[in-house]
């Protein structure tokens, strides 16, 4: 019994893993080909990722020579491994997710610290006086977001104790919709929590205006100056897997309603409302790229390392502070919208 259920979760993983790297690549060749349309540009086809990644396979991996090269060797692995871990966690598509269990979203939380950690730890074992500074910007990036990140998720979490139940488990709060839960001040608190959450997004995922660890320009891409091959092609995967994971996140928080549910379908094959239900979630993942990434990065310049700190500590902060404060508010209020 126990071995083959632990057959039926490896294989599961080994699946969601395959469709965390071709959707999360399907999404970074789109991602370009819409910056470029925007700006005015061709751009590369969709399926470039695909290509840079087997070109990436094909190359000689090149190990610098002061580097410590276990680490260095080591650092995509987990970065990768990580980044699909996390979606073991996540209820994808109407699915629940393969790894639930009690306080699975402050793992989460954890977990989406390891990819950013994988790439710090490579960084600072590659020698290489780039690659140092880049780690270093990264450890202040991500220290900055990671408080309201946290604000986010216990804003929620706190609104949803009122119905009792696991309010600090995924699945639980996928299937209670914080907005049939709330009055008017909590429908404003949700969306400014809502805001805040996806000017995190980019920072999450070392995406413009804070890409400042792999500043191209600055810093001759950071983190990721010294590494090549396959090396460099599994942090590539991993960058478009986390992209994804962080979108999924958001839509279980936020946007958790299935199509068959919203329409009511009644009398269609089981199967068929699976497929209804992961295309409209596929479809969810690319809307919140669209707005937290894709539009952001085609209208906005980096920023300085001194203006990620303060747009993080300080604005998006209180800006879910406030979230939570009206949340707060519309429990002793009470003022429905609807």
């Amino acid at each position: 019994m126990i071995g083959e259920l632990l057959f039926k979760t490896v294989v599961a993983s080994i699946g969601i893993s395959i469709f965390a790297v071709i959707f999360g690549l399907i999404f970074k060749g789109i991602d370009r080909k819409l910056v470029a349309r925007m700006q005015m540009r061709v751009g590369p086809p969709i399926r470039q990722p695909f290509l840079d990644v087997v070109k990436l396979m094909s190359k000689e991996t090149i190990v610098p020579e002061n580097a410590i090269k276990w680490m260095y060797n080591l650092a995509p692995i987990v970065c990768l491994a990580s980044s699909i871990i996390i979606l073991l966690y996540i209820p994808i598509g109407g699915f629940k997710p393969l790894l639930g269990g009690h306080g699975d979203i402050i793992l989460v939380i954890y977990l989406f610290i390891l990819p950013a950690l994988a790439m710090v730890a490579g960084g600072f074992a590659s020698g290489s006086p780039f690659a140092t500074v880049g780690a270093q910007r990264e450890m202040v990036t991500m220290m900055s977001y990671e408080f309201p990140l946290a604000v986010v998720i216990i804003a929620v979490a706190w609104k949803l104790s009122q119905i009792g139940g696991d309010v600090f488990s995924l699945q639980f709060i996928s299937s209670h919709p914080i907005w049939a839960e709330i009055g008017l001040l909590g429908l404003i608190g949700t969306l400014v929590l809502l805001l805040a959450l996806i000017i995190v997004t980019p920072g999450e995922v070392a995406k413009i205006p804070f890409d400042v660890a792999e500043a191209e320009t600055e810093i001759a891409h950071g983190l990721l100056v010294e590494y090549s091959g396959r090396n460099l092609a599994l942090f590539y995967i991993a960058d478009a897997v986390r992209t994804f994971a962080m979108a999924s996140l958001v839509v279980a928080i936020f946007f958790p309603y299935s199509l068959s549910g919203l329409i009511n379908i009644n009398g269609i094959n089981e199967n068929i409302t699976y497929v209804i239900d992961f295309l409209f979630f596929l479809l969810k993942v690319f809307l919140v790229m669209l707005f937290s990434i894709t539009l952001v990065r085609a209208g906005m310049a980096r920023l300085r390392i001194t203006q990620v700190v303060s747009v993080y500590w300080i604005t998006v902060t209180l800006l879910a502070l406030f979230g939570l404060v009206l949340l707060m508010w519309d429990t002793q209020f009470n003022i429905r919208w609807w």
